[in-house]
């Protein structure tokens, strides 16, 4: 077990009613491991169970049935908690103080001393870009404001396991990608990360593996790769080649009895088109 970071057999939730009468099934004999290191989506539509299985994994609710180990140890285990950053779909923060006042603050509820926890505010501002907004009170920020110092107060402890809800939510294009690549730097540093989200950008450009819910059954697991990989196509990318000679490959194919679904030119994402234009400008 130790060489998960989240390990998860049968997790069941079922919400009772007024009468405590077991009534909604939000979870349903969910059973999944994440490995140390690795960058694990879990994906799915709003109500699928995706922040019931965070909130179970964290302890902020009960389960049904089943049991879940977070770090090797029992997801109810305290001591395992301070190893643990989580960053919640909504992020409620102390709007009077600014970010270095919030990251000071639970900076000290995690006991750290005050010269590392000077130097960690200093470098998680930057990494987030609030630097030039370090002394303003979090009532003016914005919502992507928010999510950013939303995730820098997430692992002000430097924790082993990152859970994070939603992480871009409210973020313009380039503040989602640079909150993508503070993921997979976190990666780099050898942290595991277990991503929450419905926007599916964000699982296949930075997650090793995937697990899809819908109203709350596990529907399928795997790597990003493989789960978009069609095996009964081939693609060719090639260069150089005349009209003449893409339409001998193309008799070619349908001699062989192929069948060609398509003949273009690679595209880019729409997400790295924009991003050029504006740091160009």
């Amino acid at each position: 077990m130790d060489k998960y970071a989240v390990k998860i057999e049968g997790l069941t939730k079922v919400y009772k009613d007024f009468w405590r009468r077991k009534k909604i099934p939000a979870l349903t004999n969910l059973s999944l491991n994440i490995e140390r290191g690795e960058i694990f989506g879990l994906l799915g539509p709003n109500g699928s169970g995706k922040t019931t299985t965070i909130k179970l994994l964290l302890g902020l609710l009960f389960p049904t049935s089943g049991k879940s180990w977070l770090l090797g140890c029992p997801s109810s285990d305290l001591k395992i908690k301070s190893k643990i950053g989580f960053l919640p779909e909504e992020t409620y923060l102390y709007k009077f103080l600014n970010a270095e006042e919030i990251l000071d603050f639970y900076g000290k509820l995690f006991d750290i001393q005050r010269k590392e926890r000077k130097s960690r505010i200093d470098r998680l501002i930057r990494d987030v870009g609030l630097e030039p907004y370090r002394k303003r009170p979090l009532s003016q920020y914005s919502k992507g404001m928010l999510r950013r110092i939303g995730l820098a107060q997430a692992i002000i402890n430097d924790p082993d396991l990152v859970i994070l809800d939603e992480p871009t939510s409210g973020l313009d294009p380039i503040g989602s990608r640079e909150i993508k690549d503070l993921i997979l730097e976190f990666k780099r540093q050898g942290k595991t990360v277990l991503l929450c989200t419905h926007l599916l950008a964000d699982v296949q450009n930075v997650c090793d593996r995937i697990a899809i819910l819908d109203k709350g059954v596990l529907q399928v697991i795997g790597s990003v790769k493989e789960l978009l990989s069609q095996k009964d196509v081939i693609e060719f990318l090639v260069r150089n080649l005349s009209e003449d000679d893409v339409q001998a490959v193309e008799s070619f194919i349908k001699n062989r009895d192929g069948d060609v679904l398509s003949i273009g030119h690679p595209s880019s994402t729409l997400e790295d088109i924009f991003i050029n234009i504006i740091r160009k400008n």
